[in-house]
């Protein structure tokens, strides 16, 4: 039905069809796309971390305290790493009690170190998928509390509710440090309590 296409002056909205009726048996589009398209966009630093490979996330569950134990969860970030550890969110969920999450940097966490297995990149669309660096390292039902470190802050949570923060990786720790987040129950402390604690965080190279 078209028989000339008009040249594209980079501009889909501004252009003159010229039509004509001595072939109607032609069935061109008559839609006019460039062969590439330029787009100027704002990637979300998150996303654009996942799409370096370099965003994980991970959760360890059924952390125990109360009944006079404490228990908690941490980023850890080994001193041959050879990246910065940036946190970017955490929850706690999952306690049916009130209960008490204080915020420690780089402190010495007590009871017996766990490593959990719950990790994965976020970008699961690389080949080979790509591995963290940072340990989620755990522990349960423990009498002790953290010693040396800086207790940042702290948050206090009702039985039944989340507690979220999104740090948008401001939270930054070079080999050797640690993002901590220890749990008590001191409003109800011979309450027996559970707690699931998650994490997302980008590695950058030093």
């Amino acid at each position: 039905m078209y028989r000339n296409k008009p040249r594209f002056d980079g501009n889909l909205y501004n252009q003159n069809i010229y039509c004509t009726q001595e072939t109607p048996q032609e069935n061109n589009n008559t839609l006019i796309y460039p062969d590439k398209m330029n787009y100027v966009v704002d990637v979300p630093i998150n996303l654009a971390k996942s799409l370096e490979g370099k965003y994980f996330i991970g959760f360890a569950d059924y952390l125990s305290f109360g009944e006079g134990t404490n228990t908690w969860a941490r980023l850890y970030n080994p001193p041959d790493s050879g990246v910065n550890l940036h946190v970017t969110v955490w929850t706690v969920s999952d306690i049916a009690s009130s209960y008490t999450a204080q915020i420690w940097f780089n402190t010495n966490a007590p009871g017996l170190v766990e490593n959990s297995r719950n990790i994965t990149p976020a970008n699961t669309a690389m080949v080979p998928l790509p591995m963290p660096k940072i340990r989620l390292q755990y522990t349960n039902s423990t009498r002790g509390i953290p010693s040396g470190g800086v207790l940042a802050f702290l948050r206090r949570g009702q039985p039944g509710t989340t507690l979220v923060d999104d740090e948008q990786g401001k939270f930054i720790f070079p080999p050797g440090g640690s993002f901590t987040i220890f749990l008590s129950n001191p409003q109800t402390p011979s309450q027996f309590a559970s707690a699931s604690i998650a994490f997302g965080w980008w590695e950058e190279p030093r």
